[in-house]
Order: structure tokens, then sequence, then C-alpha cells
């Protein structure tokens, strides 16, 4: 049995991408950038007005204004604004040549049908300078970036319509039970339904991997071989659950190693997930995680996620967040490193939710993230700041 962090370390050193592709804008969303973007222009490409008004000399400001042209976004001025001259301007139009200020059309009033005059006090230049935002050769969005809809924004904007993207990992998922049946069917007595296989698809999908469900292995050596060889020869990385303890049918150890799967560790210092394992294959990386479904999701995030992110090229960290505990909580043994799934309440404080095992999917309804409790630690003060990991 090894403590989490060596886990951790031991996975995390076979997180190398899997390559590159090129893709569209309307398909990059949540994929990992695999190169720096560059910005092929200036922005804002000119000097442009930051609101309506009339675009003039700031020096000239005392004196009645004649208006010489309207210059509407998109339409390039035809005339250079001189002395005691103003172009009418729309927010995003370019400024003409002699102008220094944008005045609101709000402190002007009309003395001619031709004439203005500034009524207000002072006032800013009111203009955006070309490059004030983004200088030419600029990087904008940095390689290893999970691109957001902001992102895609910024990519358009630089004409970076077909950016490099790690490859995704495809992701084999394989449930092991007797007892298992799919959610659609009414489980017999002594029967349950397989739930660890939908909640790991969800969990694949939500990283931006691509999930391959491969069914439920049954608890013999023929089958359960069948299952992982199959799935092992079309995917990145095999995830099942069940089967890995030290039960009479607990065949996936021993079925890793027949078919070539060199096992790193099989038991892990940390409560819910001691029974985990973790082997590769050549390049092929494989999990065996416990059945219960806490077991299973808490792994998940603390391995498997960041692995995933790994073989896309995304350095991945878990957002946390540092808060009081709302009451104290103790726990009876103190020899594996905990994880508790927790909410935040309404005054900011962190609680425990209700939680009666790993085998208590339902813990997880409400939860908002985990918080982990050292080796040899058995209590949490009132007040204690934790670290939450948001889930």
């Amino acid at each position: 049995m090894i403590p989490f962090e060596k886990a951790y370390e031991t996975v995390m050193q076979h997180a190398a991408p899997l390559g590159t592709e090129g893709v569209g804008l309307d398909e990059v969303l949540n994929r990992i950038l695999a190169e720096n973007i560059v910005s092929d222009m200036d922005m804002p490409p000119f000097n442009k007005s930051a609101m309506d008004g009339f675009a003039c000399r700031k020096e000239d400001l005392a004196n009645v204004l004649e208006v010489i042209e309207e210059i509407p976004a998109g339409k390039i001025p035809q005339k250079e604004v001189s002395k005691n001259q103003c172009s009418k301007i729309m927010t995003g139009a370019k400024v003409p040549k002699g102008a220094d200020s944008v005045i609101k059309v709000e402190e002007t009033e009309k003395v001619e049908s031709d004439k203005i005059r500034f009524t207000g006090d002072n006032t800013m230049d009111n203009i955006c300078i070309r490059g004030e935002d983004v200088m030419k050769s600029d990087v904008v969005v940095q390689k290893g970036t999970r691109i957001q809809p902001q992102h895609i924004a910024i990519m358009a904007s630089v004409g970076a319509v077909n950016p490099q993207v790690n490859r995704r990992p495809n992701v084999g998922i394989i449930s092991t039970g007797n007892e298992l049946v799919e959610p659609d069917s009414i489980p017999g007595e002594s029967e349950i339904r397989n739930s660890n296989a939908y909640q790991l698809i969800a969990q694949v999908e939500s990283v931006g991997a691509i999930p391959d469900y491969g069914g439920i292995a049954l608890d013999t050596s023929e089958s359960t071989r069948e299952k992982i060889g199959k799935s092992l020869e079309m995917n990145d990385v095999i995830l099942l659950t069940g089967g890995v303890s030290m039960g009479e049918y607990d065949l996936v150890p021993e079925i890793m190693t027949k078919i070539g799967i060199r096992q790193k560790f099989q038991r892990i210092a940390i409560q819910p997930g001691k029974p985990t394992i973790f082997g590769i294959a050549g390049k092929k990386i494989c999990f065996g995680l416990p059945g219960n479904p806490v077991s299973s999701f808490v792994l998940f995030e603390l391995l498997v996620k960041p692995l995933l992110y790994g073989l896309m090229g995304h350095n991945y960290s878990p957002p946390n967040i540092v808060l009081p505990i709302a009451g104290e909580y103790k726990r009876k043994k103190s020899g594996r490193k905990s994880w508790l799934p927790v909410r935040i309440n309404a005054n900011g404080e962190v609680e425990t939710v209700d939680y009666h095992g790993s085998a208590h999917i339902y813990s997880l309804n409400k939860a908002m993230g985990l918080i982990s409790i050292p080796i040899g630690e058995t209590t949490l003060q009132k007040g204690e700041k934790v670290n939450v990991r948001l889930i």
C-alpha cells in the first residue's frame, strides 16, 4: 500500500501528450491548445472611437465646431479634421486624421445645421489607440490552455481558424460483476443497476476525452479477459470498476498480469479507494478502480482526471478554496488519508454531507467538493480552515 502522493506521482509519469491535430473553431471548445496563438495584427487595428460623438481637436473645444462628415463604423474617414472642425462619429469607427479626442453626443448642442458646441467642462480622449490591447505577433492564447468560449472569440479575432490541439484520449470503460444489470433493466434479487459505468462516461466526457463503453464483464476469467483485451486494443486508457479487491471473484489483477499489463501499484493508503490498481501495457494505461461508486468517483477526480488532461497536454490544477469548517469532525481510524464529500453553506462554511461510506452514492448529490484529512489526524476542529477541492 503506497501513499497517495506516490500514487499520483507514478500515474503522472505516464501523462505524455498523444499528438496533435487541427480543428475548426466550431469544434475546438474544451480542447487543449497545442500551440501558442499569435496575433496577426494590432488590436485595435486603428485608432477607433470609444463612443458615439464628435471627433475633434481638443484645443478647439471652446469654439463652435463645423461638422464636416459623418463616420459610421466600417467607413474610412474621407476628410482630415482641421481647426474648428469635427466629424460626427459612431462607436468603433476609425478616428479621422487631425482629431485627438471624441466628445460625447450628450455634451454637445447644435448651433446651426452643420455646427455644434461642446457643453461639457472637460473630456477624456475617448479614443482606443491602435495596438493598445494587442500588438501584432503578441501571444494571445497560450499553448496548454483548455479552450473556453472567450478563447474562441480571441482566436477568431486574430484569424486562428484552424488551431492545433492535442488529440483526445479514447477511454475504455468496463464494469465487472455478476450482480450488475444495465440501468434500463429491473434488478432481480441480489442484483443492482450499473451506475459506475455511466458515472465514468460522464466524467470522461466532462474533461473532453472520448468514452468507449465496453459493457459488463462477468466474474469469469473468460469474460473479464475478453473485455479487457478488446478495450486495450481499441483505447488509450482503460477504466475498470470492481473486481480489484481480495475476494475469490476479484479477477482483475490476475487477468491484467496474464495479458501483459504491468501493475505499478495495487493499493493506495486513502479512504475511500484503497483497492486501486494502476498498470501499463506499452503505451496503454489501465486503472482498476473500486466497485463502490463513491470510490470510483473520487479516484477519477484524484488520479484519472489529471492523467487524461496530461495526455491532452494540459497541466491540470483542481480549483481549490480555503474555508472554515462549520462543526467538529472526527473519524475513528487515521491510518489512511481520508477524502470526504462536503458542501459549502450560505455562511461560507464547509459542512460534511450525510455520508455512510464508499457505497453511499447519494452522498454526492449535494456535494460541492472534497476535503482531505492527512494520515495520523482524526479530528477537524470547528472553525479550522480546510482546503476544499471543488468537483
